[in-house]
């Protein structure tokens, strides 16, 4: 059967590309029915069954869905590890501000010269403020040491200072990599190839146990820098890679073309290349974005809790440790609301910047 053509009303188009013919048909009524199956089960786990109470009783009852009981009663603590009780709000407070910047960025009225200002006089101070309430020792406040931060704000720090960090590092190597001086392309293609040859469990490693041991003398570097180093440079391997296929997708005429109007290389860069080649990498730069929030949850391999981490000490009560399945279902919607979010801002800032149709 024909496609229905583009005026057509949503429900002609629907009905044709779905009940286009007999086995269409067939197919679309099984799959139909397979999905009405599956959601009602997952309706009557989630919703009609489930015990919402923290009542570890009510949950151990025979018959009953998902016990939500066990999110009610350890949520602070997988939101928040094990950062003092009676002090949370400072952590809470802390990541409201640095998720408040992000969200001011990714406004386009702010997207001028002024606006740049203020946005980078923003991130100065939420990055102070997060930093001052989550250590402390500040107005008054108890001093909490690194080893005590995780959960929801240990994740969302770690991806900010890891993307941000990199990014810059990244696009060096880049530029590196292309360069016709031969030492400082050779550095740079071992640099990605080493880095991006292990995984980031190795560099965490090292970074964490090895690092203290290159360090002079008397030099001690906190444990929670020493985690942001070792997934800075990981995260700077992957980069360079992006940020050289945006790189390798400008035509050299541009450049060349800058070049004979008397502009340095650096004012190349700046102003004609790298304007362009990284907006055309905004998907590969999301999809950074979304493995660097996802990677760091490995970071409990060096006894850091993140939001994972966190929830595996909530499952070290022995009362709720059988309702595990909840408190993944629970840490994963936060992940993907996350990620979806990013996702989504990512298509609309393709289709605003006119990527996919050049």
């Amino acid at each position: 059967m024909a496609a229905a053509p583009p005026t057509a009303s949503l429900f002609v188009r629907v009905r044709r590309r779905l009940f286009g013919g007999a086995i269409a048909s067939v197919v679309t009524l099984i799959t139909l029915g397979l999905l009405a199956w599956l959601a009602w089960h997952v309706l009557d786990w989630a919703v009609l069954r489930a015990v919402a109470a923290p009542n570890i009783t009510a949950c151990k009852v025979e018959g009953h869905g998902a016990c939500w009981g066990f999110v009610a009663e350890k949520w602070r603590l997988i939101l928040f590890g094990r950062y003092p009780y009676e002090a949370q709000w400072r952590p809470a407070v802390a990541t409201l501000a640095v998720v408040a910047m992000l969200v001011a960025s990714a406004m386009p009225a702010l997207w001028t010269r002024t606006g740049a200002r203020w946005l980078a006089a923003g991130w100065v101070a939420a990055f102070a403020v997060f930093f001052a309430l989550m250590f402390g020792g500040v107005f008054g406040l108890e001093v909490v040491g690194t080893e005590r931060w995780g959960g929801l704000p240990l994740t969302v720090i770690l991806t900010l200072i890891g993307i941000t960090a990199s990014a810059p590092i990244g696009i060096l190597l880049a530029l590196a990599r292309r360069s016709s001086l031969a030492l400082l392309r050779s550095f740079a293609v071992a640099y990605i190839e080493l880095v991006r040859g292990v995984p980031l469990i190795t560099v965490l490693f090292v970074a964490t146990f090895v690092l203290p041991l290159v360090l002079p003398a008397g030099w001690r570097l906190d444990p929670f820098w020493r985690v942001v180093i070792g997934i800075v440079l990981f995260q700077a391997a992957y980069m360079a890679e992006t940020a050289r296929g945006g790189l390798q997708s400008i035509p050299r005429a541009q450049e060349q073309a800058a070049t004979s109007l008397g502009l340095g290389y650096w004012q190349v860069q700046r102003s004609v290349i790298l304007p362009q080649a990284l907006v055309a990498v905004i998907p590969a730069f999301v999809n950074n974005l979304l493995s660097t929030f996802m990677d760091t949850s490995l970071v409990t391999v060096v006894s850091m809790y993140d939001l994972t981490g966190a929830l595996r000490l909530a499952l070290g009560d022995p009362l709720w440790r059988e309702f595990f399945i909840e408190g993944y279902l629970f840490i994963g919607a936060i992940y993907f609301g996350a990620s979806f979010v990013m996702s989504r801002y990512s298509q609309w800032l393709e289709r605003r910047l006119k990527v996919g149709g050049r």
